[in-house]
This record gives structure tokens, sequence and C-alpha cells, in this order.
């Protein structure tokens, strides 16, 4: 009996070793291509960042169109809403870069001025300008507690989510801090944090491409 048991133990051990070794197998490859996709931009990004004085922050930009579009977009770095306020206004990869860094760089002035750090003109990336006035005012530090009050205080109620409901939003971030949500209307509270990783990704990385 004891000899069965230890069969079926060993094959339940394969089976589950197979299976982590095919997801991880898959995770791994998936990545690949996104970075590669996300790459294929670096050259743009480069000239850009030059442009506005932030070369510093390539890499940076690269996480931040990993983290947008995964590199599969027309706009890789979703710029349209900064520009005109209005979402799928560009269709057009070197103007959508332009634009998105130029926000960046201005973001990242901003919150220098108000003595923020970089990962507030990161997430305010995501929310808009006012963030940064909103992080400067609640300690002059990007926390996810603080984005998430922003989200749901602040951002979420303007664009007419009065009463807080939230949807399923599901990432290791988010599942780990909230058990996977966000706020309608509320921008991702999360963004820098996935930026942050998508940027380390970039990083180690880079000689691959």
């Amino acid at each position: 009996m004891k000899k069965k048991q230890k069969s079926i133990l060993k094959k339940v051990l394969l089976l589950i070793s197979i299976i982590i070794l095919t997801l991880g197998g898959y995770y791994f490859y998936r990545n690949y291509q996104i970075l590669k996709q996300v790459h294929q931009y670096e050259g743009q990004v480069a000239k850009a960042v030059q442009k506005e004085n932030i070369p510093q922050h390539k890499d940076l930009v690269l996480g931040i169109i990993f983290t947008e579009t995964k590199g599969e977009h027309d706009d890789p770095m979703q710029s349209s809403e900064s520009k005109s306020g209005y979402p799928n206004q560009i269709d057009e990869s070197q103007e959508s870069i332009e634009q998105g860094v130029a926000f960046l760089a201005e973001a990242i002035e901003k919150a220098d001025a108000k003595g923020c750090d970089l990962w507030t003109a990161v997430q305010a990336y995501n929310f808009g300008l006012d963030y940064i006035d909103y992080v400067a005012e609640n300690g002059k530090k990007h926390s996810l507690a603080l984005a998430e009050q922003y989200s749901r205080d602040t951002l979420s109620p303007q664009l007419g989510n009065t009463t807080q409901t939230r949807y399923r939003y599901l990432s290791v971030q988010s599942i780990l801090y909230n058990g996977g949500y966000l706020y309608h209307n509320g921008g991702n509270f999360f963004y820098s944090e996935l930026v942050k990783d998508n940027e380390k990704k970039i990083k180690q990385t880079v000689f691959l491409f």
C-alpha cells in the first residue's frame, strides 16, 4: 500500500512540475515577444527623450510603452488623451512617442518643482498632472495607498463615479494588494508599480535586443 501511495505521489509531483514548467515557459516566451515589440521603438524613444532633455529616462519610457500597449498599437504610448482630451486620435507611432515623452517630461518637471519623487510623475502619466499637486500636499512621495486614495476620493467622483463602485482587475500587484480591483473612472492606481516592474524587464533584457 505504501509503495502504491509513493508511486501516486511521484506522479502527482511530476504532473505539478510539468504544469509549472509549462506556465513558466509560456510566461517567459510571452514576455520575450512583448519586449521584442517594445524594443522596435527604441530609436524613436531615444530621439524623443533627447529632445525633451530626459535621456536618462529612455528605459522608463519603454516601460511605459510595455505597460500601455505592449508595443502592439499605432499609438504605443496612448498619447491621444494627453494631446486632445479624447482617445484614438493618434494613429502613428512617431507622433504618439513625441507627445507621450513631452507629457512625461512635463510631469517630471512639475514633480521636481513640487519636491515630489519620480514615481509621482509616472503615476500622473495615468492620472493627470493634478495628481502631482495632491501628492505635494500629502507628503511629497507617491505610494500605492495614496494613489488609491486619489483614485477613489478625487478622480473617480470627478468623472462621474460618485458611489465609488469598483470592477475586477487582475494582476500580480492587484491580487496581492486588494484581491484585484480598481474604481470605475478612477484610472489605474497600480500604474507606477506596473511601469516600475516593466522598466526592470527592459533593463534586464536589453542584451537580447
